[in-house]
């Protein structure tokens, strides 16, 4: 049995679903054209199991939501242990090398690997950033700062480029 939820209706049930609400609802508007607003919902609710799809739609997608923050979680999660399990290395790694220097022993050999001590490249370390010469500076790309724009926009200024396009209709879903 899965965990994951499914779906009652797949999306070609659901628009068949929607025509069939919308050619009742023009329908029933045309032959009773003095029907209040609470009795048509009433009587479309009981010709047609729109809301109820709607319904298990919105569910499934609330399900998925919750899904995809309890894996986000858990990535930060495993993410996090990651970091300490390599960093952990890395100060094994270096206690290892200091050990090694100390005791004068350039090789180790194990059935499992072999390790050896090595004069390592020069390193970079910058020591005053601001007294680097300009040929050592590479230049960033331009980045467009769209939140600048939309400000702008909003508050009247013409831009030659970009335009507010007008609201859009959007789903509010709470669940608390």
């Amino acid at each position: 049995m899965s965990l994951i939820p499914t779906l009652t209706a797949h999306p070609g049930q659901l628009a068949e679903e929607v025509r069939n609400h919308r050619i009742f609802r023009q329908r029933l508007v045309l032959e009773f054209p003095d029907l209040d607003e609470e009795t048509l919902a009433d009587t479309l609710e009981g010709l047609t199991n729109v809301k109820e799809m709607l319904g298990a739609v919105l569910r499934s997608a609330l399900d998925d939501e919750a899904i995809a923050t309890a894996l986000a979680e858990r990535m930060n999660e495993m993410k996090a242990r990651c970091d300490r399990i390599s960093a952990l290395a890395k100060r094994k790694r270096q206690l290892v090398l200091r050990a090694m220097a100390e005791a004068d022993i350039n090789k180790l050999v194990e059935p499992d690997f072999s390790a050896s001590l090595r004069q390592g490249a020069p390193t970079l370390e910058v020591v005053e950033e601001a007294r680097i010469p300009a040929a050592y500076w590479k230049p960033q790309p331009s980045k467009l700062d769209k939140i600048g724009i939309l400000a702008a926009l909003k508050t009247g200024t013409q831009i030659e480029g970009a335009a507010l396009n007008p609201p859009q209709m959007q789903l509010s879903v709470r669940t608390k």
